[in-house]
């Protein structure tokens, strides 16, 4: 930069949203397709010189720094993006609220005292209080979309290896997509751009399924709450009709994602959880036992469920068509719920997230609507491959005001 000295970019952190034992940062290339724009990333994405913390102090204090930079970590610093360091997540991402007993919870600006949505809470968090432009997350089982949601903020869980994993914590490869969150449509493209390979166009959807068993899931004043968002999308596709999704209830796709994602979850980090006896939250401890007993009879049944509605939804989503739904079914929950509270507000969840991951297919949150002033987020999903004709949806939308 012709011997012009760099000054680091030092985020003033008032929401919990950054690790504070870790000072990863990369300055961003000039004169890129993203200069002049920060970013942070889940600490999940390995950063060459710095430890992964996964949310869990013993899988910190078990592993060595990162020899590498993680792909997307990469391109998008030479894409011009200045990384200015880690945040929070759920521990190895377990979890859909945001609450971290080791670490606490990050505030979530758009709705205080009420949870961020994890497990990407850091990033949805520093992104919604305006400390970054942009901030990477991951979605397994929602941990994208559900933040999204609860703090007003666009973001995408992509094609299922539409973008490169490597350099990352995996939980559940099988279902493991990196995301990210903006505040605006427009930056949103902008750093699709580059994470995706891709370029932006014009292309819109075909037509649009409402799902009816979608919003029968959400609070019925959510569902009144996103009436008018669903017409607005409705007015700019075009052809639109309401359909059941699933002919025996979502509880049942639901169900043979958490076994399956589940089942990949123990094998990822059973044998280092049976070698170190790790400190986790008893949600957590409760969540990987119980995918320590899933029986191999269990994971049969589950991938013959996920068999079956890959064929109905592939029915669904031809010609150009995608579904509408309620990204979560409730507003951000207020933070120190009692654990059966929590549990049952995940059940719900699980049934709306649980669509795109079993079809490996993108799924795109829009801020477009609130409940008593809180964020309620409207989804798109579109069959494998139509990453691009979402974020121009998304793009277009937020054009037309």
């Amino acid at each position: 930069m012709d011997g012009a000295v760099s000054k680091r970019i030092v985020v003033n952190d008032t929401l919990n949203a950054f690790c504070k034992d870790t000072d990863a940062y990369l300055e961003g290339a000039p004169n890129g397709p993203l200069s002049g724009l920060t970013f942070a990333a889940k600490d999940i994405y390995d950063v060459a010189g710095h430890v992964t913390g996964g949310g869990n102090p013993d899988w910190k204090r078990t592993h060595g720094p990162a020899t590498k930079t993680s792909w997307i970590v990469r391109v998008l610093v030479e894409a011009g993006a200045t990384m200015v360091g880690k945040t929070h997540t759920d521990e190895l991402t377990r979890g859909i609220a945001g609450e971290n007993v080791h670490y606490g919870t990050p505030v979530n600006p758009r709705a205080p005292g009420r949870v961020p949505g994890g497990s990407s809470s850091g990033s949805a968090s520093a992104v919604a209080g305006g400390l970054v432009d942009f901030a990477l997350g991951s979605d397994t089982g929602g941990s994208v979309r559900i933040p999204a949601s609860f703090c007003g903020l666009y973001g995408l869980r992509p094609t299922h290896n539409r973008i490169v994993l490597d350099g990352i914590m995996y939980q559940a490869p099988g279902y493991d997509t990196i995301g990210w969150f903006t505040r605006d449509a427009e930056t949103f493209a902008r750093v699709g751009e580059v994470a995706l390979q891709t370029t932006i166009g014009g292309a819109l959807p075909s037509r649009i399924v409402i799902a009816e068993d979608a919003f029968e899931v959400a609070d019925p004043r959510v569902s009144k709450a996103l009436r008018p968002a669903v017409e607005k999308v409705t007015s700019l596709i075009g052809p639109s009709r309401s359909e059941r999704l699933s002919p025996n209830g979502l509880d049942e796709w639901s169900h043979q994602q958490q076994v399956l994602q589940g089942r990949e979850a123990w094998e990822t980090a059973g044998e280092w959880i049976e070698k170190t006896n790790p400190r986790f939250s008893f949600e957590v401890s409760l969540r990987y036992m119980s995918a320590r007993g899933l029986s191999a009879q269990d994971v049969e049944e589950a991938k013959a469920t996920r068999k079956t509605i890959l064929a109905r939804m592939s029915e669904v989503l031809k010609d150009g068509t995608v579904v509408c739904l309620p990204t979560a079914p409730v507003p951000a929950p207020l933070t120190g719920r009692r654990l059966s509270v929590r549990q049952a507000i995940g059940r719900d969840l699980t049934k709306l997230t649980c669509i795109a991951g079993t079809l490996s297919a993108p799924q795109i949150n829009l801020p477009l609507a609130e409940l008593d002033g809180l964020p309620v987020g409207l989804s798109l999903l579109g069959p494998r491959g139509s990453d691009e004709m979402l974020i121009a949806t998304a793009r277009k939308l937020a054009a037309s005001g």
